[in-house]
């Protein structure tokens, strides 16, 4: 009875992960920026659609990875608890499970438009790349980071396509966003290498853990933070140079969030658990409230201060 367990079989999909597809907001905000004309349109059912495309989609990834990974953590300390690897699921009914959920998500994204369609079916494919031998790249240092963290891009085209399908966006905050994801998994990756606490079986655990180590991984956030710094600058200078202001910010939740990464079994290594930090999740409040304010907002004193000539794009406000 245990294998036909419908609470076990939800968990492995990991609603609780939704959560992450919050960064389609800055396709979604972007293409308000760039579009002005989009704040008449009502398209509040084409933004529902594509959000529940984009969850059923990361799901069946989310399955996928529970499924192939579950040999490895049987070896991890509370990893072992999941539901495969603790026995409560039918492995034929999961990849069921995996392949419907895509079918049903790419689906309702063919609906919407070719451009974000593919843009679903990138990130489908994405942990295929990951998870599935023989590349699977999760298991190659540098590489799986990079990997899993390309997520970001593929969900802001997701939140951008939605609304702009004939469009694509800056490629410089495409990057920018990438490194900012790949600094956050790397971060990921350091507290649960500080974690585990023991080479061996760190390694046995995750394959990449066996070329890691805690200079290795912090030296690769500190590139991922300074890369994604210069291409957000990028952005901003070519753009909108009212962003400049929240750059501190930014700069400071980075540094809050490596903070957190270096507590005794950090909540990084659980980002669905993240909201517990309670400071951490009213500076991220302050940085995104800052962040949309300033996007729609015109501060002319500032181009003359930098002379720099001002995009013309149209704010909402100018000061």
């Amino acid at each position: 009875m245990a294998r036909f367990d419908l609470g076990a079989y939800i968990a492995i999909a990991r609603p609780d992960h939704w959560f992450k597809n919050g960064f389609m907001l800055l396709g979604v905000l972007l293409a308000f920026f760039i579009e002005p004309r989009l704040f008449k349109e009502a398209r509040y059912l084409d933004l529902f659609l594509a959000v529940v495309a984009a969850c059923l989609v990361a799901s069946s990834n989310y399955v996928i990875n529970e499924i192939l990974d579950a040999p490895k953590d049987a070896l991890h300390p509370t990893k072992k608890n999941r539901p495969i690897p603790s026995g409560r699921i039918c492995l034929p009914l999961a990849y069921l499970e995996w392949l419907l959920l895509a079918l049903l998500g790419l689906g309702i994204a063919y609906l919407l438009n070719v451009a974000f369609f593919l843009s679903a079916l990138g990130l489908w494919i994405s942990g295929l790349i990951y998870n599935i031998p023989p590349i699977r790249t999760k298991d190659v240092p540098y590489v799986d980071v990079l990997t899993e963290s390309i997520n970001n891009p593929l969900r802001l085209f997701l939140g951008w396509f939605a609304l702009i399908p004939n469009l694509v966006p800056p490629l410089s905050l495409i990057i920018s966003y990438w490194m900012a994801g790949a600094f956050f998994m790397a971060t990921k990756r350091f507290a649960e290498y500080r974690m585990i606490n023991d080479k061996e079986l760190a390694g046995n655990y995750r394959a990449s853990f066996r070329y890691y180590n805690e200079e290795r991984l912090l030296l690769s956030i500190f590139y991922y933070a300074v890369a994604c710094a210069f291409f957000f600058a990028i952005f901003i200078i070519r753009y909108h140079l009212e962003l400049i202001l929240v750059a501190p910010l930014f700069a400071g939740f980075f540094v809050y969030y490596l903070k957190i990464g270096f507590l005794p079994d950090s909540p990084v290594q659980r980002p669905e658990h993240l909201y517990k930090e309670r400071g951490l999740m009213v500076y991220l409040v302050v940085c995104l409230v800052s962040f949309i304010f300033l996007l729609f907002t015109r501060i002319p004193i500032l181009y003359k201060f930098f002379r720099v000539i001002p995009n013309q794009i149209n704010p909402l406000w100018e000061f």
